[in-house]
């Protein structure tokens, strides 16, 4: 039973902590701004393009994360095959706020250029057409959380299966002295 825990359960426990994560966060958020995200984001190209390459990313790290949970039997330990990956994947999360940005800053472009010049809008006027620009910055962050977790799942989901397994988590190795 215990082996079943170790090679199964656990590692898609830690799998599911990503997307739990995520649903989480999303249904935190206040249900107007929710809804008034979700409205703008249908129309926002960059949005699209964040959401879907992020939920890609998330999906593929999540393949490589249950392959880099799973005790290897015959080493004694996990198979080191999906960390490289694994790796280069997280490394990609950090491109989501930047992505976000670069949304932001056209749709405030977008924004100030539809004002003809000698007109006087309205605060109310400015704050309409300037809300949308605020949706890919909320893209770039969500998706740069949902897809730094994986990693992280798997270092933690790492020590606590070698703790069930009665293995010694390996420590760092020591720096060597200088003389």
């Amino acid at each position: 039973m215990r082996r079943f825990w170790i090679h199964h359960v656990l590692p898609a426990a830690f799998c599911a902590v990503p997307p739990l994560a995520g649903a989480l966060v999303f249904a935190a958020i206040p249900a107007d701004a929710r809804r008034d995200y979700l409205a703008r984001a249908q129309e926002s190209g960059i949005d699209w393009i964040i959401i879907a390459l992020g939920f890609t990313l998330l999906v593929v790290q999540l393949i490589f994360a249950w392959r880099a949970l799973r005790w290897s039997q015959t080493a004694g330990d996990f198979d080191p095959a999906a960390d490289r990956w694994l790796s280069h994947l997280a490394q990609a999360a950090e491109w989501f706020p930047l992505l976000g940005l670069i949304g932001t800053v056209a749709a405030i472009l977008q924004t100030f250029s539809s004002f003809t010049p000698g007109s006087n809008p309205t605060p109310q006027d400015i704050i309409r057409k300037y809300a949308p620009a605020i949706t890919a910055t909320g893209s770039g962050l969500f998706m740069a959380l949902m897809n730094i977790l994986p990693t992280w799942v798997v270092g933690v989901g790492r020590d606590l299966i070698r703790a069930l397994a009665g293995y010694p988590t390996p420590q760092p190795p020591a720096a060597e002295e200088v003389a």
